[in-house]
């Protein structure tokens, strides 16, 4: 090499008329030196920065190609899987929640998770958002049923989306039950303040709630009420338990064909709990069927509208629907009005974490 760099400044100066003085002939030699101090701290940050930057970018690589693989794992998840994963005692907790809804799933995971009934909950998704959210934050617990609904509207009460929404329900709840598991069904604006399966004595096939504000006797019945104005009753389908028996599975099969002959419309903005109603009413005379007591399951017409009966009832309330008000925020102040907003401050407790 000095041999080499030696010969150009011998060319250079034969050729230059104005040859450089040996000190400037010096320090152009050493320029073109890759072993000059410039250039070996030069290749020393190449070489640092090619070391912090290439395996990081490998592990972006990596990161996102297993973000990739796991959600593709979750889209060929099924119900029956899931259902698996999930039963404890042969039961299943479920509800169904699209992403709008992630605040309320995790005030009600809350609720359950002190009374230790979390782990047996199957969160149908009805987008991959909520999907994939629920699983990254707490595998398995979540499967998608496809073809997801709209995810724009499914959240809007009254509207096609919210009945093709709430309309897929018994289906879900159907197989489930040919899977063999019980399986209990909670809209999600509901909290349950104790355990609720010290409830549901006996073997009956269907428990479910009166969805009415008026008050009952403390010891009434545990029949199906009579019907009201319209000619049916009024059950409400946001609380049901079912057990594998074929008058659970006849009364889902009801529910489904109800649904089909009354579908949405805007003259008719149906919703699923008409359709409920008229497959316990004509299914009646050949299943067991057993209203759960008003006390520890009200409605939210009575709950959070006639204090006098919360204080007479005080310690019995077991499960709380927060209904008979309509839009997220107000259901929010209410919840937190009556101190059942447990996300503020208590959402660590849940199997999610803050979402």
């Amino acid at each position: 090499m000095p041999s080499v760099l030696h010969q150009r400044s011998t060319h250079s100066s034969l050729a230059n008329s104005y040859p450089l003085s040996p000190r400037s002939s010096s320090s152009s030699e050493r320029s073109f030196s890759i072993f000059s101090p410039i250039n070996l701290l030069a290749l020393l940050s190449l070489i640092v920065i090619l070391g912090v930057f290439l395996p990081w970018m490998n592990i972006q690589e990596s990161i996102f190609s297993s973000s990739k693989v796991s959600n593709s794992k979750w889209r060929e998840y099924s119900l029956a899987e899931a259902a698996s994963f999930v039963a404890k005692n042969g039961t299943v907790i479920v509800c169904a929640v699209s992403q709008p809804y992630l605040p309320f799933l995790n005030n009600w995971l809350i609720s359950l998770t002190r009374q230790k009934h979390h782990e047996k909950v199957l969160v149908i998704a009805e987008d991959y958002a909520t999907l994939y959210k629920v699983n990254e934050r707490w595998p398995g617990h979540a499967v998608l049923v496809p073809p997801a609904p709209d995810a724009q509207t499914a959240h809007k009460f009254g509207s096609q989306g919210f009945f093709n929404f709430t309309s897929r329900r018994p289906r879900h709840l159907l197989h489930i039950l040919e899977l063999g598991y019980n399986v209990m069904y909670n809209d999600v604006d509901m909290v349950w303040l104790a355990d609720p399966f010290p409830y549901l004595q006996g073997n009956h096939d269907v428990y479910f709630t009166d969805d009415m504000a008026a008050v009952k006797p403390l010891h009434h019945s545990h029949e199906l009420p009579p019907p009201g104005k319209k000619g049916r009753t009024y059950i409400c389908s946001c609380m049901i338990f079912l057990r594998p028996t074929s008058g659970a599975k006849l009364v889902m099969r009801k529910w489904i064909e109800e649904l089909k002959a009354q579908p949405w419309s805007k003259a008719k903005k149906a919703n699923d709990q008409p359709a409920f109603n008229w497959a316990l009413n004509k299914t009646a005379g050949e299943v067991d069927l057993y209203l759960l007591p008003q006390s520890a399951f009200p409605t939210g017409g009575l709950y959070f509208k006639n204090q006098s009966w919360v204080q007479e009832t005080k310690g019995m309330h077991v499960i709380i629907h927060n209904n008979y008000i309509t839009g997220f925020e107000k259901k929010i102040k209410r919840f937190r009005e009556f101190n059942l907003w447990y996300v503020d401050d208590h959402t660590l407790e849940s199997p999610l974490g803050r979402i």
